[in-house]
């Protein structure tokens, strides 16, 4: 697992509909009164149907260690939120993926940490293609450990209690197609 340097991230704030009235520095967003900003998460399969699952790094402010989707992020402000996808694919997973496609566009949820930690985010949902799980080269930064596991199974097992998972990732799962 590979370290990566990144530039202070901002995020985009929205208003209740939606909409972008400004932004703010992602390492100062996160609190107990988090105001609402644009987000995503997305699901990489294998060929073969395998996701892959990732378990967020120690270090991490909010969720740390939690077992997630492939991959979440923010898009900066003014960046398409496709490419943002990509981008954070290449930088949290060393991957380059194919297939990228919106499957819940509208996602949006809130969740609250133990320590009163809140995620209040819009967060449009993708789900892409990884031909070469091979090149997955994860930063350390970002993830603690992953693994390739049966798309079906995980969500059952999430959905049933028998996995932990992410509040975002438990509620996408209960939206999401048993078959993607």
């Amino acid at each position: 697992m590979t370290a990566r340097p990144q530039a202070a991230e901002r995020v985009v704030l929205l208003s209740e509909d939606a909409r972008p009235i400004g932004e703010a520095l992602k390492s100062e967003v996160h609190h107990a009164d988090t105001p609402l900003h644009l987000a995503f998460s997305c699901y990489v399969l294998d060929d073969a149907g395998r996701l892959l699952v990732t378990r967020r790094a120690w270090s991490k402010p909010t969720w740390p260690g939690a077992w997630t989707n492939s991959c979440c992020g923010h898009p900066a402000p003014g960046e398409d939120v496709e490419e943002a996808v990509r981008r954070r694919l290449r930088q949290e997973l060393g991957l380059e993926v194919e297939g990228l496609r919106a499957v819940l566009p509208d996602f949006r949820y809130r969740a609250v940490m133990p320590d009163g930690v809140v995620e209040n985010e819009v967060c449009p949902v993708f789900v892409a293609r990884c031909a070469d799980p091979g090149s997955l080269d994860p930063d350390a930064d970002e993830v603690a450990e992953h693994e390739w596991v049966d798309w079906a199974t995980f969500r059952a097992d999430a959905l049933a209690g028998r996995r932990d998972v992410s509040p975002w990732c438990l509620l996408q799962l209960d939206v999401l197609p048993p078959e993607l």
